[in-house]
């Protein structure tokens, strides 16, 4: 850009991007320990099925902004070269001591006080573990909130190219201010950039707790496209309508992910001032899965809202409640390569009123989820099964005792790997799965079992085009010998689910749910 250009830039930082693991302790430090407002939440426009919450002052004001991806249940990331290390809120500078007493009471790790650049600094680590220093400084913002930090006070970054780095922040209205150690701090007319230069430390990996990138303000449409001719001859750049701002994404020279993002429409586009954040959006291009997205979006509550206690349990999972539930718990088995949240879309159709309980298994191959391992690609590890059936069928006891689940209106959904998991169970532990839905399923055990299995019901679905079912399947038998009453079906299906599967499962539901009260779940057809 043009010096005179660059003069004419709107300057500062617009919002940081982080990680995630666990959306319920994200909110509550932001919003409940920090103060600020959750004022967007949506389907990420990158990926519908990642929720993405912003909090900041207000009324979201560009520059009050901190933003996070909700990858629940994921790693730990990796801070190193070519990533943001620290983010820094700015607050009053004779609250640094009241924010002390505050970590303390609330038991948020910290380091400090100290003094960086003038400036006093109380580091706290939030539940990902990433590094918020809280900085005395005052910045007034146009939306300020009551005992919360007002703005970003500044981001540092980590590279082993510092001179090039800094060069590169200046296209975005920085200029260089002066150094401590092996940080130079890159000023704008509202807030800081400090670059580290750390030489031989190792690169960044995405994760919970690692920034995901940086964004700097643009004042329009216009500023961005004249960012982009800017950087022609730099590399890749890419251009994205985010709704509430237009961005541009770039790479600087080691890496690190900057952004170019325009001070509006702004976050009250599609929500008055007096409710944001209280409203789930998704990306125009997903509206016609909302129903599903809405499924499959982990849930969580605000600071005062009445909510459900999470509970450490053996198998990550996670819970989806209806707006109206009936009482009814449906227990979720993902296939291989499946999540937790993958089944909730089709048994949301299949029970509009139950509560989804979806569970994520424990075996890793090749990168992805699975129940039990497999010596080869078709000899199942039968000692894992046993054990992880034993593990699974601990965690079903466990969860109806500790999250106060009716048993007696508990069904069980698996598919295909958790289908096979599913029935092991049901063979291997009497009375632990009274109700269950099987999916492409097969006969995963290789010895016979014995005990009584009257009481228990289950639905078998097969496809008829299924390439994976076994023809010499012999598990609707065995059950039925040890008293199971088995309905199997198959379909005009091949291994993937299909409509059929969720007006057949449906109507299975409503007629061997014990509760006369699930006899109200909506049919599926009126969809």
């Amino acid at each position: 850009m043009t010096a005179s250009a660059l003069e004419a830039m709107t300057t500062g930082l617009h919002h940081v991007t982080g990680i995630t693991a666990n959306v319920q302790a994200n909110v509550d430090f932001y919003v409940g320990f920090l103060g600020l407002k959750l004022v967007k939440r949506t389907g990420g426009y990158a990926d519908a099925e990642q929720l993405h919450l912003l909090y900041g002052d207000g009324i979201g004001s560009p520059g009050s902004l901190l933003t996070f991806l909700v990858w629940e249940a994921a790693g730990r990331g990796r801070t190193g070269i070519g990533q943001v290390s620290e983010v820094a809120l700015a607050v009053a500078p004779c609250s640094i001591g009241d924010w002390l007493t505050k970590a303390l009471a609330a038991r948020v790790p910290f380091e400090g006080p100290s003094r960086e650049f003038g400036e006093p600094v109380l580091r706290l680590k939030d539940p990902d573990g990433l590094i918020v220093k809280l900085a005395g400084v005052d910045m007034p913002t146009q939306a300020p909130i009551a005992g919360a930090p007002t703005r970003i006070r500044g981001v540092t970054v980590l590279t082993d190219k510092a001179v090039e780095t800094a060069q590169f922040v200046s296209r975005f209205g920085y200029g260089p201010a002066e150094r401590q150690g092996m940080t130079r701090r890159m000023v704008s007319d509202t807030d800081v950039v400090d670059v580290r230069e750390v030489s031989g430390f190792v690169p960044s990996v995405p994760g919970a707790g690692v920034p995901d990138h940086v964004a700097f303000r643009a004042q329009d449409a216009d500023a961005v496209r004249a960012m982009r001719l800017s950087l022609r001859n730099h590399g890749p750049t890419e251009v994205h309508d985010r709704k509430y701002f237009l961005s541009l994404y770039v790479r600087d020279p080691v890496g690190i992910l900057m952004e170019y993002a325009t001070d509006g429409p702004g976050m009250i586009v599609d929500e008055a001032q007096e409710s944001l954040g209280q409203t789930l959006f998704l990306p125009p291009q997903d509206t016609d899965r909302a129903e599903d997205l809405k499924a499959m979006l982990p849930q969580f509550s605000l600071p005062g809202e009445e909510r459900f206690p999470a509970r450490d349990l053996p198998f990550i999972h996670r819970f989806s409640r209806p707006e109206h539930p009936d009482g009814t718990t449906v227990v979720l088995l993902h296939g291989s390569g499946g999540h937790e949240a993958d089944l909730m879309p089709i048994a949301r159709r299949m029970a509009p009123h139950a509560t989804l309980l979806g569970v994520r298994g424990r075996a890793i191959e090749e990168g992805t989820n699975r129940w039990f391992r497999r010596i080869d690609a078709t000899t199942i590890d039968e000692a894992d099964l046993r054990g992880e059936a034993e593990a699974f069928a601990a965690f079903v006891r466990a969860a109806i005792s500790d999250y106060g689940l009716d048993a007696a209106r508990l069904a069980f959904l698996g598919y295909s790997n958790g289908a096979n998991l599913l029935a092991a169970v049901i063979q291997l532990h009497p009375g632990v799965v009274r109700r269950a839905i099987l999916l492409r399923n097969i006969q995963a055990t290789e010895k016979s079992e014995t005990g009584d299995l009257a009481g228990t019901r289950v639905l078998m679905l097969d496809g008829r085009a299924d390439p994976f079912v076994r023809s010499e399947t012999t598990l609707a038998d065995d059950l039925r010998a040890r008293g199971a009453t088995v309905d199997a079906r198959t379909l005009s299906a091949g291994h993937a689910l299909s409509g059929a599967d969720v007006l057949e499962a449906a109507d299975w539901l409503r007629k061997n749910l014990s509760d006369a009260e699930t006899t109200q779940m909506r049919d599926p057809q009126a969809r």
